[in-house]
């Protein structure tokens, strides 16, 4: 059973209704070709300065360059891209509110083995979230074609409702290739890995994740985008990237003030009903 490929034009609905079957799918050219060109131009230094991966998992051969909120204004068009964000809100109904979770060009060098097969979710030091609770909906962008060569992530479709097994091997996968200006979607829940590249060339896709706000981000937001480079951000961005409480009472500034009036410099409290 290989990966679902579904058109641009899909509905948010439809997409969701088939990410919840699948665990894993591919919208084709959701994004222009210039759009992944100006955000490979914007960070082409970044990850030349990116240093390689210091253990398997993270790829020996692999770099990982995150930030890009900061460092790309192009990537904030993806980041925020709104048949992504419906999609996302869809499968992360559950919570009242969902964020950014990291931000992350992945480039796989030449003779780059392939990942351990995995769940994204094991992040959250590997808490038994049921079966049902969806805590992170993910998307990888190609910057280049994927395919089964390069290194094209490999994901076993239909996974996502698999108990807990760290032994789950490569030759249960299959290669999600899709063109350039595709988007890779996928639950927390489904099992892949990126997929051993045995070109001459760097595979490169832009991993950009959501999860729900109550849960701690795996990109520190606060830190990986200055507070003045922040400041200059339109506030739909800010919310997303975890400027907003996250639930009842989450993510207050010392007061109890909401953390966008605190980024912008009100002093204007929240209110709570009484205890």
């Amino acid at each position: 059973m290989g990966v679902i490929h579904l058109p641009a034009s899909t509905p948010a609905a439809e997409i969701h209704d088939v990410l919840a079957t699948e665990g894993a799918l591919v919208i084709d050219e959701l994004a222009s070709p210039d759009v992944i060109d100006r955000i490979a131009a914007e960070m082409a230094e970044h990850v030349d300065d990116t240093p390689l991966g210091s253990d398997d998992f993270s790829g020996r051969s692999t770099k990982r360059t995150g930030a890009l909120i900061a460092r790309s204004e192009t990537a904030r068009e993806l980041v925020t891209h709104p048949l992504v964000l419906d999609v996302a809100g869809r499968l992360l109904h559950q919570a009242t509110k969902f964020q950014i979770h990291l931000t992350q060009i992945i480039s796989i060098g030449p003779d780059s083995p392939g990942q351990a097969i995995h769940r994204d979710e094991w992040a959250f030091d590997f808490f038994p979230f049921p079966s049902d609770v969806h805590p992170q909906c993910n998307t990888i962008w190609a910057m280049t074609d994927f395919t089964e060569e390069n290194g094209a992530t490999r994901v076993i479709p239909r996974s996502q409702d698999w108990e807990v097994d760290m032994g789950h091997q490569v030759s249960e996968t299959v290669a999600a290739e899709m063109t350039k200006g595709s988007c890779l979607l996928y639950t927390g829940k489904v099992y892949h890995g990126g997929g051993a590249n045995r070109s001459d060339v760097v595979r490169s896709g832009l991993n950009l994740t959501y999860c729900a706000a109550w849960l701690r981000q795996e990109e520190n937001q606060y830190l990986s985008c200055p507070p003045e480079v922040a400041a200059e951000l339109d506030d739909d961005l800010l919310k997303l990237m975890g400027y907003q409480i996250g639930a009842y009472a989450l993510g207050y500034v010392d007061d109890v003030r909401d953390p966008l009036a605190a980024l912008r410099g009100s002093t204007g409290s929240m209110s709570f009903a009484a205890n």
